[in-house]
């Protein structure tokens, strides 16, 4: 089996742009969470979230023109594609990849723009600029356009799960001798009617995101945009490009159960991280990190410690399982991207990122929870991430 090199990584968080202010932000324990700002959130239970701050134009990337036409989820793509692809040195090198992104929202702040200027009296001159926005595929094609990348769009909208399965599907391709290098992550920014859907259905913390803490009361949103330069070891050896790090197993499975919550069973988030293990050839138990999905929902992340007991009933205890939401928010169709940097920046700096705002254990939730950055010898990470509607997806990541 083809194996499937990591050679570029990037990501725009409310941390900051570039995957450092990420990396800071974790290791220093410090959450850039904050009372909204983008839109009136009076009427919510919900105030807070993690809000990316406007981001800069890439060097070269498009003309300050162009940029100024993006919606907000197309600039964090790009910036976040920009630092991916200059670090793999594949920029406006004519690379014929996939592009494998995933989504929740799209271009939907776009589209909410557009409406409000309709109820506003009219619709301005920028009008067809929001449509074109809106449509899911449109901020790949923003790659394509200005970073000289040419192949097929795959759009992927599985919930919280997008990103992770986007990565899985670019490595399944790769693994299977279908392309050599694929582009792949996931991106969303925040609109009206996500914050406010999530706050009507009490999924959003009006106090702390805390994950698997015993005071959990709720998620905390976030936004953002992540992404991945997959290539097979040969093609990335053959041109002499660093090897960040190695895809090693990609798991998925649906709990046909309920739109919103979880099988209290667990029977999907444990197959989804099985099947991750398998493919990866390793046993469960020697996964030295598990970064969580971690919602800080009560139900998730009682779902989540049993899944993972069952998953690893020797270490379950000792393995360290944290969430990482509390800094970045729950980023929705970026989240396992996001997360997936996350984790490849643990294995580099031989760090177990905090678990914020963990304070309280609770014996519903048994796992070895980090409140605290703890430096650790990582050689294997698995990071989950679960949807809505049973949509389960796993990545095992490991040094080269």
């Amino acid at each position: 089996m083809i194996r499937v090199a990591v050679t570029g990584l990037g990501a725009v968080t409310a941390c900051g742009a570039g995957r450092e202010p990420l990396w800071e932000a974790l290791a220093a324990s410090r959450s850039p969470v904050r009372p909204m700002e983008l839109f009136d959130v009076s009427s919510c239970r919900s105030r807070t979230a993690a809000q990316v701050a406007p981001v800069a134009r890439p060097d070269g990337a498009l003309s300050a023109v162009a940029w100024k036409r993006l919606e907000r989820a197309g600039q964090m793509l790009l910036a976040a594609a920009s630092e991916a692809l200059s670090e793999a040195k594949l920029a406006g090198a004519g690379v014929q990849a996939p592009i494998v992104m995933a989504t929740t929202g799209g271009g939907m702040r776009a589209a909410e723009h557009f409406h409000r200027s309709v109820l506003d009296g009219g619709v301005d001159r920028r009008a067809t600029t929001w449509l074109s926005n809106y449509l899911p595929h449109r901020q790949s094609q923003d790659i394509q356009e200005h970073f000289g990348v040419r192949g097929p769009i795959v759009t992927l909208a599985n919930a919280c799960a997008s990103s992770a399965n986007a990565i899985g599907y670019a490595a399944q391709r790769i693994r299977h001798g279908q392309t050599d290098v694929a582009i792949t992550g996931g991106y969303d920014a925040l609109g009206e009617l996500i914050f406010a859907g999530f706050d009507s259905i009490l999924a959003a913390t009006p106090t702390l995101c805390r994950p698997f803490d015993a005071a959990r009361d709720g998620m905390v949103l976030g936004e953002g945009a992540a992404v991945l330069v997959l290539e097979s070891f040969e093609r990335a050896r053959a041109r002499g490009a660093e090897i960040l790090a190695e895809v090693r197993g990609y798991g998925e499975s649906i709990d046909i159960l309920h739109m919103t919550q979880p099988n209290p069973e667990a029977t999907g988030a444990f197959s989804a991280m099985r099947a991750a293990c398998r493919m990866a050839g390793i046993s469960p138990e020697s996964i030295d990190y598990i970064n969580a999905h971690g919602t800080a929902t009560p139900q998730n992340d009682v779902m989540e410690a049993l899944a993972i007991r069952r998953l690893t009933p020797e270490r379950g205890k000792e393995i360290y399982v944290g969430s990482t939401k509390p800094i970045t928010g729950h980023a929705l169709g970026a989240a396992g991207a996001v997360e997936a940097v996350i984790a490849i920046l643990a294995l580099h700096r031989q760090l177990v990122p905090p678990n914020l705002h963990y304070a309280t254990p609770d014996p519903a939730c048994d796992v070895r929870v980090p409140a605290s950055p703890v430096p650790a010898p990582l050689r294997t990470v698995l990071s989950n991430s679960f949807g809505f509607g049973g949509l389960n997806a796993s990545l095992v990541m490991g040094l080269a």
